[in-house]
C-alpha cells in the first residue's frame, strides 16, 4: 500500500508482511485462482497495518534498507604488440581496404626498429610510431592509432597498462580509488590515468547502509582480487531493491550426521535386498547341445556334455517343437 500522508511514526520507513501462509482454499476455483483470504486473516492484516509491529510476519525496515550504489568497476587494458611477418602482411591488407597504405609502411619501419616482439609496452610502440611518423611527415589520426591498437595487439594480462591521460605535475592529485595513479613517464614522476578494458568491466551494488560506504566495500571485497581495479564516479547509480525473499526466507535446518548415516545404511539395506530378489528371479541355465531330451536335473546328458539346472521340456511327438525349446539348443537360457 502506498501513500504520501503517512504518520511522523511512519515517515521513511516500509513495513513488510509475510502473508504468504495465510489463505484458506476455494471450494471452486475462478481460473487460476484457487485459495483466498478468510475474514479471520484479513483482520490480523489489518491490525498489523494499523498498529505496526515487530513479529515473525511483519518487518519494518528504513528506506535506506532497500538502496543501493551501483558502481562500475575499470580495469586497465593492457596490450602486446606482435610485429611477426604474417602479423604485418595482414595489417597491409587491411590497410590497403581502409586507403591507409602510409601507415602500413609505418609499421613496417617501426618493425625493423623494435623487432617482430611481442612487445608487451603498447606505450613504447606509440612512441616509436610518433617519432618515426615525425620523420617521415606521416599525421597519427585517431582512426590510424585506432587501426594500429585493433590489428597489430593482443590482451595479454602480463603486459604494461595502455596510457589514457598524463596530467601534467600539480594538475592533478593521485586517487587510485578513482583511476588517477602514480607512474613515471619518459623519466618524471606525474599522475596518469589508464585505459579502461570494457571486456573486463564489472559492476558491484552497494548497500546504502554499508558501513564506511563504498570505498571500504571496494576496499574489501575487490582490491584484494583486482589491485589494479578502480571506480569511474561518472557510472555511479542509486537504486531500490524490495526482496521479500531476502527478508523472510528461513531455510530449512541441516540434518544431524546421525540422521545421514542412518539413511545411507537404510539405502545398503534395501539395495542388498533388492540385488538378492535379483539374482532369484534372472537364474541362468546352461544348456547341453547333446542328449535333447534329457531331463536329469544334474550330471551328464547323453553325449557327455554336461549342464546344470531344468530347461524347457523336449516336445512331446515327433517334429513337435516348441520356440522356447529351439531357443535354448545349444546355448544358455535364462529363466524369469
Amino acid at each position: 500500500m502506498l501513500t504520501n500522508r503517512k504518520s511522523d511514526t511512519r515517515r521513511g520507513k516500509v513495513q513488510l508482511i509475510d502473508a504468504s501462509v495465510w489463505y484458506v482454499p476455494l471450494r471452486r476455483n475462478l481460473g487460476k485462482k484457487n485459495c483466498e483470504f478468510s475474514e479471520e486473516q484479513i483482520r490480523a492484516i489489518c491490525d498489523l497495518v494499523v498498529n505496526p509491529v515487530e513479529t515473525e510476519k511483519s518487518r519494518i525496515f528504513p528506506n535506506e534498507a532497500f538502496g543501493y550504489w551501483k558502481v562500475a568497476v575499470d580495469r586497465p587494458l593492457r596490450l602486446a604488440v606482435d610485429l611477426s611477418q604474417s602479423r604485418l602482411e595482414r595489417f597491409e591488407r587491411t590497410c590497403a581496404k581502409a586507403k591507409e597504405e602510409p601507415l602500413a609502411n609505418l609499421a613496417r619501419l617501426v618493425a625493423e626498429t623494435l623487432g617482430i616482439g611481442p612487445h608487451p609496452d603498447f606505450n613504447a610502440f606509440m612512441d616509436a610510431c610518433d617519432i618515426d611518423a615525425d620523420k617521415h611527415g606521416i599525421k597519427l589520426t585517431a582512426k590510424r592509432k585506432k587501426l594500429l591498437q585493433s590489428e597489430l595487439c593482443d590482451t595479454r594480462e602480463d603486459a604494461a597498462p595502455v596510457l589514457k591521460k598524463v596530467h601534467k605535475p600539480g594538475k592533478a592529485t593521485p586517487d587510485p580509488f578513482h583511476g588517477l595513479f602514480e607512474a613515471e613517464v619518459n623519466g618524471k614522476a606525474c599522475v596518469v590515468e589508464y585505459e579502461p578494458d570494457t571486456n573486463l568491466r564489472d559492476s558491484e551494488q552497494v548497500p546504502l547502509l554499508e558501513e564506511g560506504g563504498i570505498e571500504a566495500f571496494f576496499r574489501r571485497e575487490v582490491l584484494p582480487y583486482t589491485p589494479d581495479a578502480w571506480i569511474d564516479p561518472g557510472k555511479t547509480l542509486v537504486g531500490y531493491e524490495i526482496s521479500f525473499t531476502r527478508h523472510f526466507y528461513r531455510p530449512a535446518p541441516m540434518r544431524t550426521l546421525v540422521e545421514i548415516k542412518a539413511d545411507i545404511y537404510a539405502l545398503e539395506q534395501e539395495t542388498e535386498g533388492c540385488w538378492n530378489r535379483l539374482l532369484e528371479n534372472h537364474l541362468e541355465y546352461r544348456v547341453p547341445t547333446a542328449g535333447r531330451h534329457s531331463r536329469l536335473g544334474t550330471g551328464k546328458a547323453s553325449g557327455g556334455v554336461g549342464f546344470h539346472g531344468v530347461y524347457p521340456p523336449a516336445p512331446q511327438r515327433r517334429g513337435e517343437e516348441t520356440s522356447a525349446y529351439r531357443a535354448v539348443q545349444g546355448g544358455v537360457y535364462r529363466a524369469r
